[in-house]
C-alpha cells in the first residue's frame, strides 16, 4: 500500500513578473509582444503584475491559529493482490493533547489492486507551535500476514494577530476598552467581525461607527481590509447593568470584563476565528467613601452661582457612617451654603444625592475642589479635590 497526504487549501491568483524595454533598445517590441501574447496577463494592463488565472498550491503553506486545517488522505493499493481489513487512522499531536481526526473508525473489508481509500479530515487549529499529523495504516495480506506502518507530517501553527488591550475606568462606573489588533501575517485580511462579549454584569456599546445621514458607517470606511503589519484600534464602552450598578461594593471588585471575538477572511475567502481569554482589568480602589458628580454644567458665567449634584456612596460592606460635610474655598472656586452640616447616617453599600451651589471668581478652566467628608464614628476625614472642571467665561462673552 502507498500512503499519500495533501493539504487542501484555496488556490492563489497567478502573477507574472513583467519584463519590458523601450522600443529603441535592442529587443525592440519583442518583450512587449510576448507579454501581450501571454495568457496569464490582463489585456491592456500587461505591466501591472495583475493576474486572472488561478494556480494550485505548490507547497504546504502557512497555517495560522484560528483557521481550519483540512487535509486529503489517500491509501492506494499499488500491488496486484487483494488486501483485507484495512484500517486508516489519522491523529493530530499537539504540545498538550492528541486528537483523533479520522472520519470513521471501521475497517474496510478489502481493497482490490489499483483501488484506493480516500478520506478528508478537518480540524480548527486552537494552539500555536509544532503540530504532528500521525497517519497509521494496518492491513492483512492474502497470506494472512498482518502489516502496519506509520507516517509523520510536521507543521508549525503561527500567530495571525497581535492583540493588545487598554482599560480606562470612568468615574461613572463605565469602563472603556481599547483593543489594538495588528495583522502579523504576510497577506491582507478582511476583518469580518470584531465584537466584545461582555461579562454578566455589563452591557456593551461599540464606538466604532459614526452616524452619517441617519445611517451607521464604520470608522474604518467601507473597505475593512487590514494590510500586513497594520494596526487597527477598536473602542468599546461597558456600562454596569442596573441591578449591579446600585451595589457599589459589587461593581468595585469586578475585574472580569469579557472577551473579544475576532473573525477574518484571507486569500479567496478562507475563514479564521479567534476568541481571547477573559480580559481582566485592575479594579479601581474607591476607599470607604466614594464621591462622584452626577450633574455639572460645561460652561458657567463669571461670579454667578451654578449648581452641581454629587453622589456620595458608602463602599463599606459592614460599617454604617455618620458623615459631616465641610466646604473649603479655593483661590477661584467659592462654595455657597453652610459648611460643617450633618448629612446623617449612611448605611453600607448605600448612597445619597447632594445638591450644592458654588461660583467662580476667575475666568478660564477651573477645577472644582475643596470638599471634605468626616466620619464622626471613626473621626476620619476624606478629602476630595479636582473633582471636575468647568469653563468660566464673562457674562458678556456668553451673551
Amino acid at each position: 500500500l502507498i500512503f499519500a497526504v495533501m493539504r487542501l487549501t484555496k488556490p492563489t491568483l497567478f502573477t507574472n513578473i513583467p519584463v519590458t524595454c523601450e522600443e529603441r533598445d535592442l529587443p525592440g517590441t519583442l518583450f512587449n509582444q510576448l507579454m501581450k501574447d501571454d495568457p496569464s496577463t490582463v489585456k491592456g494592463a500587461e505591466t501591472l503584475m495583475l493576474g486572472e488565472m488561478l494556480t494550485l498550491p505548490q507547497n504546504f503553506g502557512n497555517i495560522f491559529l484560528g483557521e481550519t486545517f483540512s487535509s486529503y488522505i489517500s491509501v492506494h493499493n499499488d500491488s496486484n493482490q487483494v488486501v483485507k481489513d484495512i484500517l486508516v487512522k489519522a491523529d493530530l499531536q499537539t504540545s498538550s493533547q492528541r486528537l483523533n481526526l479520522s472520519a470513521s473508525s471501521a475497517a474496510v473489508a478489502e481493497l482490490k489492486p489499483d483501488c484506493c481509500i480516500d478520506d478528508v479530515i478537518h480540524h480548527e487549529v486552537k494552539e500555536i507551535g509544532t503540530h504532528i499529523l500521525v497517519c497509521a495504516v494496518s492491513y492483512t495480506t492474502q497470506t494472512g500476514e498482518k502489516m502496519y506502518f506509520r507516517k509523520f507530517f510536521k507543521f508549525q501553527v503561527l500567530k495571525p494577530l497581535d492583540v493588545k488591550t487598554k482599560f480606562y475606568n470612568a468615574e461613572t462606573d463605565e469602563v472603556f476598552l481599547e483593543a489594538q489588533i495588528q495583522n502579523i501575517t504576510t497577506s491582507p485580511m478582511f476583518m469580518e467581525k470584531v465584537s466584545l462579549e461582555p461579562s454578566m454584569m455589563y452591557n456593551v456599546a461599540e464606538l466604532n461607527t459614526v452616524d452619517k445621514a441617519g445611517e451607521s458607517e464604520s470608522t474604518f470606511g467601507s473597505r475593512t481590509y487590514l494590510q500586513p503589519m497594520d494596526t487597527r484600534q477598536y473602542l468599546y464602552c461597558l456600562k454596569p447593568k442596573q441591578e449591579f450598578a446600585e451595589k457599589a461594593g459589587v461593581i468595585k471588585g469586578v475585574t472580569v470584563i469579557g472577551k473579544l471575538d475576532i473573525v477574518w477572511k484571507t486569500n479567496l475567502g478562507e475563514r479564521g476565528r479567534l476568541q481571547t481569554s477573559q480580559l481582566q482589568r485592575m479594579a479601581p480602589g474607591y476607599g470607604d467613601v466614594r464621591l462622584s458628580l452626577e450633574t455639572i454644567p460645561d460652561t458657567v458665567n463669571l461670579e454667578e452661582p451654578f449648581d452641581i449634584t454629587c453622589k456620595i456612596t458608602n463602599c463599606s460592606s459592614e460599617r454604617t457612617m455618620d458623615l459631616v460635610l465641610e466646604m473649603c474655598n479655593t483661590n477661584s472656586i467659592h462654595w455657597c451654603g453652610v459648611s460643617g452640616r450633618q448629612l446623617g447616617k449612611l448605611h453600607p453599600s448605600s448612597s445619597l444625592h447632594l445638591a450644592l451651589t458654588l461660583l467662580s471668581s476667575v475666568q478660564g478652566l477651573q477645577s472644582v475642589s475643596g470638599l471634605r467628608l468626616t466620619d464622626t464614628f471613626l473621626k476620619r476625614t476624606y478629602e476630595y479635590d479636582d473633582i471636575a472642571q468647568v469653563c468660566v467665561v464673562s457674562s458678556e462673552v456668553k451673551q
